[in-house]
């Protein structure tokens, strides 16, 4: 056989060696054809070389299945090679429009806000508005809106007022809003803090009210309403509580009972949490008044002026805004100190309450601790007498024990005794009792 075909491969039909081969020609081939079809994107059919293979088989049979097998390998690589390489743009296409539906079909949705719209001339809407048109009308970024998120309020409760380039973000606990040159959106409108800001800002709006229009740009009037609302509302607390805890503490410490005292913890706690809410909007009215730059980037919010990087001074095309905004300036300033003077007012009178509380409290405390005291040394007389007694006891229980002691043939042997044991009781309680004063233990 080796002599007359000299060049043919004889293996086994299961041998390992001939699955190896079969599958390098299949690599080799499809690697020799991917460059060409990769330039002219068309589709093209590889045609396999012919390898004569002739294979020392015990039987015809399986020598007609490794044929087939070899072919069935030949016609995958050519169908796969048609479908990843017959139209580049297609595929392309295909793996575009699958990004996209994978992106779709993360369901995120995108958040909508439902709020009241107050424009200057009064008019009062509401309004579902999303995210991206938010950001669209009012020129703010997504970091912005954070801080007037209703649905983030766990952890933006400290009140900030944020200027921005054409828009103002107030934030005051249960009011939070997003004010525009000619507009406000008020989040969170059913809460208290919203009811009070809106209807605060109406009547300033009404030009019966104001004789022909507002004294103030909008955006002026809008900030003033709500820092009228929140400390407004601070000071009703306080009006509420001062003349409770004024009561308790004309009552207390010689009237102690366990209403009194759960009131005065209730009275308390509500001086704490109105004590920290008119001191954090105390500070940040001083971190606006300290910053002058927030304070002009107000003044010149609708107007064609910029601030000068070196020295923050404004600069306008015309001259007359830059008077006018000069003038506001000075408006906000004196605006500002009024509102951080009743703050400071509120503040200072909630935390004079509150340590009034804390007086009382240390005062309930000494007072329960003198009672204790007494019931204490009480207690240590009645130890001792009850020791001195013992001691009569057990004289008395000796005398019992039906033994003789002759002492039982004399007359007066038991008024004697129990005479003896009488004194020698008060006798030792007034030694104990001298000891202790002695000792400084009663």
């Amino acid at each position: 056989m080796a002599a007359t075909a000299p060049h043919v491969l004889q293996l086994p039909v299961r041998s390992p060696e001939l699955r190896v081969l079969i599958a390098g020609y299949a690599v080799f081939g499809s690697r020799l054809e991917l460059p060409y079809l990769r330039k002219n994107h068309a589709p093209l059919q590889v045609k396999a070389r012919k390898v004569k293979v002739k294979c020392v088989a015990k039987s015809t049979e399986e020598e007609t299945e490794l044929e087939a097998l070899v072919k069935d390998d030949e016609d995958d690589d050519d169908v796969a090679i048609r479908r990843e390489y017959s139209n580049g743009s297609a595929s392309s296409q295909k793996t575009v429009s699958t990004s996209t539906g994978d992106s779709l079909s993360l369901g995120i949705r995108e958040p909508v806000y439902e709020v009241v719209e107050v424009k200057s001339s009064g008019t009062v809407a509401k309004r579902n508005i999303n995210r991206r048109h938010l950001l669209k009308s009012s020129g703010l970024r997504p970091r912005d809106i954070r801080s007037v998120d209703p649905s983030l309020w766990l952890t933006n409760s400290m009140p900030a007022l944020l200027v921005r380039e054409h828009a103002i973000l107030l934030n005051l606990g249960s009011l939070r809003a997003i004010i525009m040159q000619e507009q406000v959106l008020i989040f969170n409108y059913n809460r208290k803090g919203g009811k009070a800001f809106i209807d605060a800002l109406l009547p300033r709006l009404n030009p019966k009210n104001t004789n022909g229009g507002p004294s103030m740009p909008f955006v002026l009037e809008v900030v003033e309403a709500a820092l009228h609302s929140r400390i407004q509302r601070l000071e009703h607390r306080l009006w509420d509580l001062e003349p409770r805890v004024q009561a308790l503490l004309e009552v207390l410490p010689n009237r102690l009972t366990a209403d009194i005292l759960e009131e005065l913890r209730i009275s308390k706690q509500k001086l704490v949490e109105l004590g920290s809410r008119a001191g954090a909007l105390k500070q940040m009215l001083l971190d606006i008044l300290e910053d002058t730059h927030e304070i002009r980037r107000i003044c010149i919010m609708g107007r064609n002026c910029i601030l000068k990087k070196e020295n923050d001074e404004m600069e306008c095309s015309v001259p007359l805004e830059k008077e006018v905004a000069e003038e506001e300036e000075e408006e906000i300033e004196m605006l500002l100190e009024n509102y951080l003077q009743r703050c400071e007012s509120c503040h200072g009178q909630a935390e004079r309450l509150l340590d009034s509380a804390k007086e009382m409290e240390d005062s309930i405390a000494v007072n329960l601790s003198s009672r204790r005291l007494e019931v204490s040394r009480f207690e240590l007389i009645l130890q001792v007498g009850t020791f001195c007694v013992a001691v009569g006891a057990m004289v008395a229980g000796i005398f019992g024990m039906n033994l003789r002691s002759y002492l039982e043939e004399h007359v007066f042997a038991f008024w004697l005794t129990t005479g003896g044991i009488i004194v020698g009781a008060v006798l030792g309680f007034y030694l104990m009792y001298w000891y202790l004063r002695t000792k400084k233990i009663l």
